[in-house]
C-alpha cells in the first residue's frame, strides 16, 4: 500500500469536502439569480464563506473567493500597485506566485532577507521602512506565515507592527499555515491574507483572500458584479462548498494536528543519525513538515527511490526541463550547497505515525543502495 507524504503540494481530499461538492452538484442555480434555485445556490455560497472566514478569524464580508491561492496572492499584490505602491518588498522565501507577480508589475522589487533558520530579518525591515521614500507610495510587504518547503513559521505579527508604523500594507500568504496552526488574520495584523482549499483537504482550483480596513482591493478579473464587485465571474459553488466543509474539519483538527510534530521529529532523528541535515530545525515549524538534506544523495534520486518503494514525497528543489534548479528558499538560508540533496516530507489530516515509519524505512534502504553503488563506482575507478 502506498504512503502519500506530499500534503504541502496538495492534501488528500476530505470525505466531508467530497460530500459537500457532490451535494452542491445535485442542485442547479446561479448564485446571482434571484429565483428559488439561485437563492439556494447563494445560501450554499454564503454558508461556505462563513466557514472559510472562521478558519482564519475574519469577517465573512471580507472574504473574496478566487480560483486558488495564486490568484488570491496576485489580487492582493496587484491591488497594492493599483493603489499607488511603486516599490514592493517581498521576502526571499515567498512562493513563486508572489515572486513572479511582483516582477511583472513594472515597479521596483526588493528582497526581505532571512536568517539561517529561514525566518525573516525584522531588523532589516525596520531599517528599510525607516528610510522609506514617500515618492514610492505606500510600502507593500509580502511575508508568508509558514514556508511551504521548510515549514518554518514567520514572525508575521512583529512584521505587521513595523509595516503599520510605516503606514504600509502587509500581505500574508497563509496558504500552507491554514489548517495546520491557528490563524487569526486580524490578530497577526495582516492587511490581506490568502488561503487555498486544496492545502486543507478541499478541492483544487478554489482559494480566498481576506482584506482589512487599510487595504483597498482593485478588481483584476472583470465581468459581472460577483463577490461584491471585487472579482468578476460566476462563483464555483460546488468547489466553494467543499472548501467550506474542509475549513470546518481543519478547524476542528487543529489541536490534534500539533501532536504530529513528534512523529516528524522521530523520523528526523533517524535521518540525522545517518548524516542528514534538517532545514530550519531551530525555528518553530509546522508540525507536518520535514525538509531534510543528505549530502551526496541527490534529491531526484531520493524521490525516485522512495516512489519505487511506494512512498511519495517531493524534492526540495524544482525541476525544469529535466534539470535541477537549486531552491531559492534554501539558498536564501545559506544552504545552497545542500539544495540539490534536499527533499520535503509533509503529512496531512489522514497521515499516521506508521506512515512516517514507512518513510524512514524506505529512505534508509534507498540511501544504503545509493551509498553501495557509490562505493562500487569509486572502487572501479
Amino acid at each position: 500500500m502506498s504512503v502519500y507524504l506530499d500534503h504541502n503540494a496538495t492534501a488528500v481530499v476530505r470525505p466531508q469536502a467530497r460530500a459537500a461538492m457532490a451535494h452542491a452538484l445535485e442542485h442547479v442555480g446561479n448564485p446571482s439569480s434571484i429565483h428559488a434555485a439561485g437563492r439556494a445556490a447563494r445560501a450554499v455560497l454564503e454558508t461556505a464563506r462563513e466557514r472559510v472566514a472562521a478558519l482564519i478569524a475574519a469577517p465573512a464580508s471580507t472574504v473574496v473567493f478566487t480560483s486558488g491561492g495564486t490568484e488570491a496572492n496576485a489580487l492582493a499584490l496587484e491591488s497594492a500597485v493599483a493603489s499607488g505602491s511603486r516599490r514592493l518588498i517581498v521576502s526571499a522565501i515567498e512562493h513563486d506566485s508572489i515572486q513572479e507577480t511582483a516582477r511583472v508589475q513594472g515597479v521596483a522589487v526588493e528582497v526581505l532577507p532571512v536568517d539561517g533558520c529561514g525566518q525573516a530579518d525584522l531588523a532589516w525591515l525596520t531599517q528599510r521602512l525607516g528610510a522609506w521614500d514617500t515618492a514610492d507610495g505606500k510600502p507593500f510587504v509580502a511575508l508568508m506565515l509558514a514556508n511551504n518547503e521548510t515549514g518554518v513559521i514567520q514572525p508575521v505579527a512583529g512584521a505587521a507592527e513595523i509595516v503599520r508604523a510605516a503606514e504600509g500594507w502587509l500581505h500574508v500568504d497563509a496558504i500552507q499555515a491554514a489548517g495546520k496552526i491557528a490563524v487569526d488574520s486580524r490578530a497577526i495584523g495582516a492587511d490581506t491574507l490568502s488561503i487555498s482549499a486544496h492545502k486543507i483537504g478541499g478541492p483544487q482550483g478554489v482559494g480566498a483572500l481576506t482584506f482589512g480596513p487599510r487595504a483597498t482591493l482593485a478588481r483584476r478579473q472583470h465581468g459581472g458584479g460577483q463577490e461584491r464587485g471585487r472579482r468578476g465571474g460566476t462563483e464555483n459553488v460546488p468547489g466553494i462548498s467543499a472548501f467550506g466543509a474542509a475549513a470546518v474539519e481543519a478547524l476542528k483538527g487543529l489541536e490534534d494536528f500539533n501532536v504530529r510534530a513528534a512523529w516528524r521529529d522521530a523520523a528526523a532523528q533517524r535521518l540525522k543519525a545517518a548524516g542528514a541535515t534538517v532545514m530550519g530545525e531551530a525555528a518553530p515549524r509546522l508540525a507536518n513538515t520535514l525538509c531534510v538534506a543528505m549530502p551526496g544523495f541527490p534529491s531526484d534520486v531520493q524521490v525516485m527511490g522512495l516512489d519505487l518503494a511506494g512512498v511519495m514525497v517531493s524534492a526540495g528543489s524544482a525541476c525544469s526541463s529535466g534539470k535541477v534548479k537549486a531552491s531559492p528558499v534554501l539558498e536564501a538560508m545559506g544552504q545552497g550547497d545542500l539544495a540539490g540533496a534536499a527533499i520535503r516530507v509533509s503529512g496531512g489530516w489522514n497521515t499516521t505515525e506508521a506512515d512516517w515509519d514507512r518513510f524512514v524505512e524506505a529512505w534508509t534502504a534507498a540511501h544504503q543502495r545509493h551509498a553501495a553503488r557509490h562505493r562500487q563506482t569509486e572502487s572501479a575507478a
